[in-house]
């Protein structure tokens, strides 16, 4: 019978856990996946689960108890065998042997690596011993918001108790290791018949004979301490001492944070180019609103887990909430001070706390800001890492909410936060990370991302590191060209670039979903090709309005988003060789794609200042693949040089001088020169078209 659970999700299907044959490797990962599934439960990278299995020891064929466990860095939600690490659970355990304290806790950690048992293991976690020193087959540890609430709380000990009873067993706080894996064996030791252990200002520790039974404890003991904060709450009637803030409207919270980001991103870049993130639900509102919020938020977080991805304390934003976020100069005026003075408390916390080889201080500005009435802004330095760590917040909001109804809110003393932070095994784990892309930390928003060029460049720029929005007059064609990408790199917005406000509102969304943007390439077009006695006043005005009109308002607009952040920015436009080359029968397209091409000579001139450069790429020829193609065009190409339509891509071939066909992913190609090669060039044409000589820009 399925349980019914109020404050958790219970997600077991028995018939996917029965296909699973009774393989209990695969039944802790579909355990794994389950509760990862649940932010309440345990956030993104958050927490550790294991099983221990039977195997055949390849060395002398006897059976052997393997741990398999969470390998590091790696998440419960998303885990597959991959990411899991395989151990000898008896060499686990004979490391007591040679366990010398607390000071030989980082050479344990290397040690970790003599007990693998598969030879295809992930790296073993700072918990696995943890884990390998306890019994159980099946053990799950988890940083669920009702438990750490408890475990932040003052006197969580008696609140355990209180709570629990005898059921559960406590061990205060001590940073993750192999002696708080001791602590744990000695917990259980002294208690034998508890089903769980409460981590003082950590989580929570729960176990099973099965993955089913493991599952449902943890499940039952979280439900437990929830429905033991409710009621609280519901006692007390009010929670964070209640509303002091208003809050704007859901339109005018989205249309500030839009309004708002560029700023705050330039002064979080001042380090390290930043991605941004904004978050504005009720839980969020009900923290930055109260009359707590400036109590509790320079507290900082409790959970080491939370405090690695949201650093020792949030930035209040001094503002009020109808302040006037199109006024730049006085934003910066009223916002730099605050951000000077948390950079100021940053370097004193790293020069109180550090040790003789801590690392160098890491980027001082904040990760979390908070601004009452409106939302909660995270940065980092992509989308994904920035979303986490206002989850990670989100969870510390319910932890300090939990806290504060069952007792008051304790943080981690600032020493111990500063010992996980440069913990030296934790900078170890910074340098393993792969090296960042080329145009990582940056954001780009291509029109005409509908089309065939614009796809390209635009999958171009995403392959290269970039978050990206796709824009363009059809929303089915977005839809189309961004359903298989990951929602942290891209998104997409319905622009028509002849309208200024529909610009306007594609701007908007770049900054309140990335926090700004970096990169404008302008390649939403059409091509009209007709002789001049054909050539009607509608046919001149669409290619100006589009071509040229549309390139204007989008790099006007752009340009005031980039001066907002002070970082530079690139405005790439795909322009046509048939700007620099007489044809017949395009008297409207040539005009306006020249008149493309000097703009940007022009703009170039106007904003090296603001160390904001722009290009031109001029494509030729481009057939296959290419929206403009599909229509009219081809036929009036075809008919000017005397061919068929399908003769075209040879035609387009035979007369450059390589010899080649042009495909969109040339065009992207050269975009991407421009943006992420030739760092240094500004107002210049780069031809990709095989080589016209006609075309070589004099």
């Amino acid at each position: 019978m399925k349980k019914t659970f109020k404050h958790v999700n219970y997600l077991w299907d028995k018939k996917i856990a029965a296909s699973f044959n009774d393989n209990q490797v695969e039944l802790f990962l579909y355990r794994s996946n389950l509760l990862g599934s649940d932010l309440r439960i345990t956030n993104y990278g958050g927490g550790n689960t294991s099983c221990k299995t039977i195997e055949k020891d390849p060395l002398t064929n006897e059976d052997v108890e393997v741990m398999w466990i969470k390998g590091s860095g790696g998440d419960i939600g998303t885990l597959t065998r991959k990411g899991i690490a395989g151990l000898y659970t008896r060499r686990l355990r004979n490391l007591k042997k040679v366990y010398g304290g607390l000071a030989d806790e980082d050479r344990m950690v290397g040690l970790f690596n003599h007990c693998i048992y598969d030879l295809e293991s992930r790296a073993p976690s700072i918990d696995t011993p943890l884990h390998g020193l306890l019994p159980f087959k099946h053990i799950d540890h988890l940083h669920p918001d009702a438990l750490i609430a408890v475990a932040a709380a003052e006197n969580n000990e008696a609140i355990t108790k209180a709570i629990w009873g005898d059921e559960m067993g406590w061990v205060p706080w001590q940073r993750p290791g192999f002696d708080l894996g001791l602590q744990l064996e000695k917990c259980l030791a002294d208690n034998p018949k508890i089903r769980g252990i409460v981590l003082g200002s950590h989580g929570l520790f729960t176990w099973g004979d099965t993955s089913l039974e493991c599952y449902v404890n943890s499940l039952e003991v979280i439900e437990k301490a929830s429905n033991y904060i409710e009621e609280k709450i519901s006692q007390n009637k009010v929670v964070f001492a209640g509303q002091k803030v208003k809050p704007l409207s859901d339109n005018q919270r989205q249309q500030k944070a839009s309004e708002l980001m560029p700023v705050l991103r330039g002064l979080c870049s001042s380090e390290n180019q930043m991605v941004g993130h904004f978050t504005d639900d009720d839980k969020v509102l009900s923290f930055i609103n109260s009359y707590d919020l400036d109590r509790l938020a320079p507290m900082g977080t409790s959970c080491p887990d939370h405090f690695l991805r949201t650093k020792i304390q949030p930035l209040i934003i001094p503002l009020k909430p109808d302040t006037d976020a199109t006024n730049v100069d006085l934003l910066k005026k009223e916002l730099s001070p605050s951000f000077e003075n948390y950079r100021r408390i940053y370097k004193e916390y790293y020069e109180a706390c550090r040790h003789p080889n801590s690392p160098p201080m890491r980027d001082p500005n904040p990760v979390i800001l908070l601004y009452p009435g409106v939302g909660m802004f995270s940065f980092a330095k992509n989308k994904q890492t920035a979303r986490v760590a206002a989850e990670f917040y989100s969870n510390a909001i319910n932890v300090m909410r939990g806290a504060e109804a069952i007792s008051s809110y304790t943080a981690l003393s600032r020493q111990e936060a500063f010992n996980i932070e440069y913990w030296l095994l934790e900078e170890a784990k910074l340098q393993r990370m792969p090296k960042e892309k080329v145009l990582s930390r940056k954001v780009a928003l291509v029109t005409g991302a509908g089309g065939g060029i614009g796809k390209a460049i635009a999958n171009k720029l995403l392959a290269e590191g970039a978050h990206v929005v796709f824009s363009d007059i059809s929303l089915e064609r977005l839809q189309e060209n961004t359903a298989h990408l990951n929602t942290d790199q891209a998104s997409y917005v319905v622009c028509d670039v002849t309208q200024e406000t529909s610009i306007r509102k594609a701007l908007a969304h770049t900054c309140s979903y990335f926090g700004g943007v970096d990169i404008i390439v302008h390649s939403a077009g059409l091509a009209i090709s007709k002789p001049l006695a054909e050539t009607q006043e509608k046919d001149w005005d669409l290619l100006q309005d589009v071509l040229v009109k549309g390139q204007f308002e989008l790099a006007k607009q752009t340009v005031e988003v980039m001066r907002k952040q002070n970082l530079g920015g690139n405005i790439v436009i795909i322009a046509s060789k048939n700007g620099l080359v007489s044809g017949p029968n395009n008297v409207g397209y040539g005009t306006a794609k020249a008149a493309q091409q000097h703009m940007s000579r022009l703009l170039a001139t106007e904003l090296a200042g603001d160390k904001i450069r722009v290009n031109t790429i001029n494509p030729d020829g481009v057939i296959i693949g290419s929206k403009i193609w599909e229509g009219d065009w081809a036929e009036g190409r075809a008919k000017a040089y005397g061919i068929e339509v399908e003769d075209l891509p040879a035609f387009y071939a035979k007369r450059n001088l390589l010899n080649e066909v042009i495909y969109p992913e040339d065009i992207a190609d050269g975009v991407f020169a421009c943006v992420g090669i030739l760092n240094k060039s500004t107002g210049n044409i780069i031809n990709v078209d095989g080589g016209m000589a006609n075309a070589f820009v004099r």
